[in-house]
This record gives C-alpha cells, structure tokens and sequence, in this order.
C-alpha cells in the first residue's frame, strides 16, 4: 500500500476527486493548507497598499492506494490538476506500513 499526497490548486479539487473515484479509489483526506515552490508568491494591491503574499492558498488531497493501483492514480491527478502554468503542485507517494479500520478492526488492504 502507498499513500498518493497531491498538493493541488483549489479550483481543481472537484475534477481530481471525480478522476480518482473513476480509477476506484474510494476515500480521500482534503486540507486547505498554503505554501510555495517556485511560484514564490505574489504582490497583492489592498486599500492602496502593496503587500506580498508568501504562502499561496492550496490544497492537500491525501489517499492510501493499493500498490496496484497507484500509478493509476498518479495519472489521474496529473490529468485533472494539470493547467500546464506554475503552480500546478506536486505528487508524494510513500509507503504505508499498516492501516487499521478503528469500527471493525480490519487490516491493510481490506481496511482501506
């Protein structure tokens, strides 16, 4: 099992929700959260005055993937979050060791 974390632009949360329930993946974790990569920021204009934004507003999707189904999923993230500017985000997969479903005590695989 992995866990697939994409770093995406909020405006694409609906379409890359809809792609990964078409490839089968069943349950996600969305959190706003706001940072930057080579995007760097912005200068906004407020009440007259310039300030700069340093920490852009995105949002993290979180999935734990069956192994085989991973790549699958990477590409539909990429599908749906791409706009081809900067800033489209970022995709982590790491390896998930044990998952446990707290209602039933199912494990791994057959808890996800």
């Amino acid at each position: 099992m992995k866990q697939v974390t994409a770093i995406i632009k909020p405006f694409k949360l609906e379409e890359v929700r809809e792609a990964l329930a078409e490839v089968g993946v069943s349950g996600l974790t969305v959190t706003e959260v706001k940072g930057f990569g080579r995007q760097k920021g912005h200068t906004e204009l407020y009440r007259g005055a310039e300030y700069v934004v340093d920490f852009l507003p995105k949002v993290k999707v979180e999935a734990v993937i069956k192994d085989a189904d991973v790549d699958r999923a990477i590409e539909a993230i990429v599908k749906a979050a791409k706009t081809g500017k900067i800033g489209d985000g970022k995709i982590f997969v790491t390896p998930i060791e044990q998952v446990v479903r707290i209602r039933t005590g199912e494990t791994d695989e057959s808890a996800i």
